[in-house]
């Protein structure tokens, strides 16, 4: 056997003495995926003013005799965004859901503990008001089959219907409702998209600006919390770019939690992070303590890639 020849030296000139650094000690190296660019939100500045609309107290979550959330406590503030992060089957999505009371809709579901709005027990709280004060948008979107503005009038007729006795309901007019459409679509970050066409059906549309539309939709009806159940993780990345800028935006204005898997996406937009392990809550912080300076050992391996 002919031995193998190896390739030529390549050899690099410099002006001067290369500089040497020491390496990295073993155990201290950043995960290649935490970027600066991430970890400091995209230099984002604080909210002016934070104001906890939510609290989640003690609470526990099971389907049937399975308990799939424990003993789990967490502020929902207006002026943050609350990422909850962990591996598939932590919890997450199912706390997201009893948040506005979605869980009810499987049989068998139960809660202890307290989650309140506002100070008030949703459970006191009649659950079509809850839903509009406290609206979800979910992973795929899901825009109804009618035109960009009927979709975001859909949810205005029905706050208003909400608000009135049965019998002196009308169905409101488009010259009534334009404002608060146009004001929803333009919150959502698609207006200059789609000013000119209003009434093209909404199905037409990109998977990125349906989600923004779903978004407007869930803006229209004025809640105090936004709950987003993996809203980007069906997009390409120049739609997920524009729905995490949407997303840091509205904090000022709304309370925001968002459950997410991709961990870049919750540095880029998270305040507040809270990380889920089989069912039970392991650590809550800022963004930049969890991320950076992380208290548990579990916590480090799982933004560290040892598992999830």
């Amino acid at each position: 056997m002919t031995p193998l020849t190896p390739p030529p030296a390549r050899r690099i000139l410099v002006d001067g003495e290369p500089t040497l650094i020491d390496p990295p000690v073993r155990g201290t190296m950043e995960p290649p995926s935490l970027s600066a660019n991430a970890r400091n939100g995209r230099g984002r500045a604080p909210a002016e003013q934070v104001t906890e609309r939510m609290r989640i107290e003690s609470v526990s979550l099971a389907y049937g005799e399975k308990w799939v959330v424990r003993d789990v406590s967490l502020p929902v503030r207006q002026g943050e965004v609350l990422a909850l992060i962990g591996a598939s089957g932590s919890g997450k999505t199912t706390l997201l859901r009893s948040l506005n009371r979605l869980t009810e809709i499987t049989t068998g579901a139960s809660r202890a503990g307290r989650v309140t709005l506002d100070g008030e027990e949703i459970e006191q709280i009649e659950v079509n008001d809850l839903r509009r004060r406290v609206s979800m948008v979910f992973q795929q979107p899901n825009p109804f089959p009618m035109s960009i503005f009927e979709n975001v009038a859909y949810a205005l007729r029905e706050e208003h219907a909400a608000r009135r006795d049965r019998q002196r309901r009308g169905r409101r007019g488009r010259r009534e409702l334009e404002p608060a459409v146009i004001d929803a679509v333009r919150r959502a970050g698609l207006y200059d998209e789609v000013a000119d066409d209003l009434d093209r059906p909404a199905l037409r549309l990109s998977g990125g600006q349906q989600q923004r539309l779903c978004i407007a939709r869930a803006l229209a009806a004025g809640p105090e919390v936004l709950l987003l159940d993996e809203p980007c993780s069906a997009l390409d990345p120049i739609s997920t770019a524009t729905i995490e800028e949407l997303i840091v935006g509205l904090r000022e204005r709304v309370a925001i939690v968002i459950v997410t898997h991709n961990l870049q996406q919750a540095m880029r937009v998270a305040d507040h992070v809270a990380f889920m392990h089989l069912g039970e809550l392991v650590e809550y912080g800022t963004s930049e303590q969890v991320f950076e300076r992380p208290a548990m050992e579990r916590t480090r391996e799982y933004i560290s890639g040892a598992f999830g």
